[in-house]
């Protein structure tokens, strides 16, 4: 039986698209629903809440979900994935070693975020092997004239971004922790500060003006919100060419080497 979004815990954003803040974490999840398929962008922190998410997506839906795009390859954000058994897993191309040989350091870094170490081992040692792995852009076609665009950005808050764009009226772009609303954005050791900046003008090339962007974590925001936390972070970590010309950070070595503020990567 199908369920409105709000029946089921979900805010809508358009008719087709919605999304859902997680406890805890504050971590978000969307969905995309076509006539022919749906699309979870983000899996939740363990089996137990991939499972609640799978099962809140298709009474929505009125279908099983058919596509887990993953944003990058942190705990809160895919270890939930295998619980949506048959989904293709589509993810930035260049996270192979994390999916394939990752496992020790996801349960380590759930463990140490706060997860309960047997959720955090179960869900670590059932990690999903992604399907695809998204080089450049991938169009994905959920038919009733639902199109989706998955862009690799390359690397920022990790080494492996991936974001998500519906088209629309409104256009809606899940930005992954390449932006957050609900906190000061969190740069682990896998983090790319130098690059972070030239993301988010990609993620605003890809949505425009008038898109809603969707955080990792917090409440949706808006073109103007995205273009100052790039200003913030290019600040932040000493990037020119962004906000003030010629900004430089004193002291910071503006390499592609991680800048680890806290850790715990998510």
């Amino acid at each position: 039986m199908k369920v409105t979004w709000e029946e089921a815990g979900w805010e809508q954003l358009t008719p087709r698209v919605g999304r859902r803040r997680l406890p805890v974490w504050d971590c978000t999840v969307g969905l995309v629903v076509g006539d022919g398929g749906a699309l979870i962008i983000d899996a939740g922190s363990s089996l137990a809440e991939g499972a609640r998410l799978r099962g809140e997506a298709q009474a929505i839906a009125g279908r099983r979900v058919t596509f887990v795009a993953l944003t990058h390859p942190h705990f809160d954000h895919v270890l939930g994935a295998a619980a949506f058994a048959g989904a293709e897993v589509l993810v930035a191309g260049g996270s192979d070693e994390v999916y394939e040989h990752g496992r020790e350091e996801l349960y380590a870094d759930a463990v140490r975020g706060g997860l309960d170490a047997r959720a955090a081992e179960d869900a670590a040692d059932t990690l999903v092997r992604p399907r695809h792995y998204v080089w450049g852009t991938w169009r994905l076609e959920l038919a009733g004239g639902v199109e989706v665009l998955l862009v690799r950005t390359g690397e920022g808050h990790s080494g492996h971004d991936l974001v998500v764009v519906v088209p629309g009226e409104p256009t809606v772009v899940f930005c992954g922790d390449l932006v957050e609303e609900s906190g000061e954005p969190q740069a682990g050791p896998d983090a790319v500060p130098s690059r972070w900046p030239g993301a988010l003008d990609r993620l605003l090339d890809l949505g425009g003006e008038d898109a809603l962007y969707v955080p990792g974590h917090g409440a949706v925001v808006d073109a103007g919100f995205v273009r100052s936390q790039r200003d913030a972070l290019a600040a932040r970590f000493g990037v020119s060419g962004f906000g003030v010309p010629g900004l430089a950070a004193p002291g910071f070595d503006a390499s592609d080497s991680g800048v680890s503020d806290s850790g715990v990567s998510r």
